[in-house]
């Protein structure tokens, strides 16, 4: 795929999936802009060496995408873009009365409130121009769910309905907009969910993987960042010009239980 030429920006790209997807948008050519709430020299290190691997520019922007403002800011800082990719987003789990509120209301914020900022933003240069690709990294949880995860799940069956409306707003202007709905991809995110899945099921580690982790994706494997990543890039490319407002599930064969 040659995505030369098109400047991307994927938020919450500093580890795990997003870095992922900047990886292959990099190697397709594209200029990639990485984002997190961080601002240390690693986080500017990361995208000198991506850049350097890859041959492209690739810049990094701190934003706190918890904050409309900052959302926001992070496109209009990289100049507008080309490529849209909606990846930030945290976790935490726990029974719905025992939810703190300040969890939920963050990771409604983060999980799906900056995408709609963002693409606030992004879309107007995308229709002078004539082309754009949305992208939102979703989850298998926004297509269905699991206990313990009423804020996640919330926010990402959101993300699937705005991703459809915005499709809908911008079919036939040469703009995309879908939604890649993750299984389990061993990330730190992921990795972080296994103490307390441990703790919640009376687990060792190997067997929650196994039996409660994976036990909804058939494949019994995690996908891979590079996995993910190579869908967004198809996605990007001609080949997907005509699919907008879906979602592409890449769970191992999750959601068709």
């Amino acid at each position: 795929m040659d995505l030369k030429g098109k400047r991307a920006v994927v938020t919450g790209s500093n580890s795990g999936i997003g870095l992922g997807v900047a990886e292959e948008l990099a190697r397709a050519g594209a200029e990639v802009i990485l984002n997190s709430f961080t601002n240390r020299e690693e986080d500017h290190a990361l995208a000198s060496g991506l850049s350097a691997r890859f041959g492209v520019t690739v810049r990094y922007i701190q934003a706190d995408l918890s904050k409309g403002e900052e959302a926001r800011g992070l496109v209009e800082q990289a100049g507008g873009c080309d490529i849209l990719v909606n990846n930030a987003g945290i976790q935490h789990v726990a029974a719905v009365e025992e939810f703190p509120v300040d969890q939920w209301n963050r990771i409604l914020a983060i999980n799906l409130s900056s995408a709609f900022h963002t693409i606030a933003v992004a879309l107007p240069g995308m229709r002078a121009r004539g082309w754009g690709r949305i992208v939102n990294i979703a989850s298998a949880h926004g297509l269905t769910a699991s206990p313990y995860k009423s804020a996640y799940v919330s926010a990402k069956h959101g993300v699937v309905g705005l991703t459809k409306t915005v499709g809908l707003e911008t079919a036939g202007q040469g703009i995309t907009c879908n939604a890649v709905c993750p299984g389990y991809v061993l990330t730190p995110l992921v990795e972080a969910q296994i103490p307390d899945q441990m703790k919640v099921h009376g687990m060792d580690r190997e067997t929650v993987i196994r039996e409660v982790m994976l036990q909804r994706q058939p494949s019994r494997q995690f996908a891979t960042t590079e996995q993910l990543g190579g869908t967004v890039v198809w996605l990007c490319s001609d080949y997907a010009a005509q699919v907008t407002g879906t979602t592409i599930s890449v769970d191992g064969g999750w959601t068709a239980l």
